[in-house]
């Protein structure tokens, strides 16, 4: 009797144990798996500003989708936003902004974020529905900019490179408003919402307007056909102003996205960007 009892358990005890160091090694495979950012099946999430840069992501979710990754798009309407869906877990990556916004972002709420990859550099022109030409702006004309300081500066810069207003070269790339040094035409600067800029152009009381090229495009303008004003690009000036991929400082080295940042960077999104935004270069 004894020994038929063990002959039954046995066989019992041998599937416990089994049972047992399946359960321990698959708590420990998933969260190896998840460290290394495990590809199959995988969603990412990525947040995103306006339509403008949708088509290009399309592209890359192409080759992504072949490697068991699928990219899904977070329309976010307000740029305070997406950084804080990131940090607060609600989003996977962004992708809406460059390097100067991202670190007044950083330094003003503490974000643990950062740049996984460029993307784009957006040109930053000046528009108008009541002018050809900025030489055209008469004494006391009212120009429109952006309120958010990285943006703002940005803006102030491309005007003096117009020839508007000249602004104290030591403010580096965020100078305000209180900036500006001389004004021979006493150009008012009005700032409002980066989204509200291009909306502008229909008051009565507004000359033109710096306006980023995201809400242009939303818009249904062409920046290199509409804008009257557009500051060439300098490589070395403007690297604070290529848009970049951004995820949680943690994730900087996940697998999976250092997969989605390569699948944006390759010939076929370029061309996607060449053809589709007509406002932006890539910038990898």
């Amino acid at each position: 009797m004894k020994r038929r009892t063990t002959k039954q358990s046995a066989p019992v005890f041998a599937a416990a144990l089994l049972l047992l160091a399946a359960l321990v090694l698959g708590a420990c495979g998933g969260g190896k798996k998840a460290e290394a950012g495990e590809t199959a099946g995988r969603t990412v999430r990525i947040g995103v500003t306006g339509e403008e840069l949708v088509t290009a992501w399309n592209k890359a979710a192409e080759s992504l989708a072949a490697q068991g990754i699928k990219v899904e798009l977070v329309n976010f309407s307000d740029y305070a936003v997406p950084n804080r869906a990131l940090a607060d877990g609600e989003i996977d990556l962004n992708s809406f902004q460059h390097g100067a916004f991202l670190q007044a972002e950083i330094d003003n709420h503490g974000y643990q974020i950062s740049p996984l990859g460029n993307t784009v550099l957006f040109f930053l022109g000046v528009y108008s529905k009541k002018i050809k030409s900025l030489e055209e702006l008469k004494d006391g004309d009212t120009v429109v900019i952006m309120n958010d300081a990285t943006n703002g500066g940005r803006a102030l810069k491309v005007l003096e490179a117009a020839g508007v207003f000249t602004v104290d070269p030591s403010k580096g790339n965020l100078p305000t408003v209180e900036d500006i040094t001389a004004n021979p035409k006493n150009i008012k600067v009005v700032e409002v919402d980066a989204a509200q800029t291009y909306r502008t152009l229909d008051d009565p009381l507004v000359a033109a307007a710096v306006v980023n090229s995201t809400f242009v495009i939303d818009g249904g303008g062409v920046p290199l056909r509409d804008a009257i004003y557009i500051k060439p690009i300098d490589p070395a000036a403007d690297k604070a102003y290529i848009n970049l991929v951004v995820g949680r400082t943690e994730d900087k080295d996940n697998e999976v996205y250092k997969k989605v940042v390569a699948a944006f960077q390759t010939d076929p999104v370029a061309q996607v960007i060449d053809r589709d935004l007509q406002g932006a270069v890539p910038a990898w």
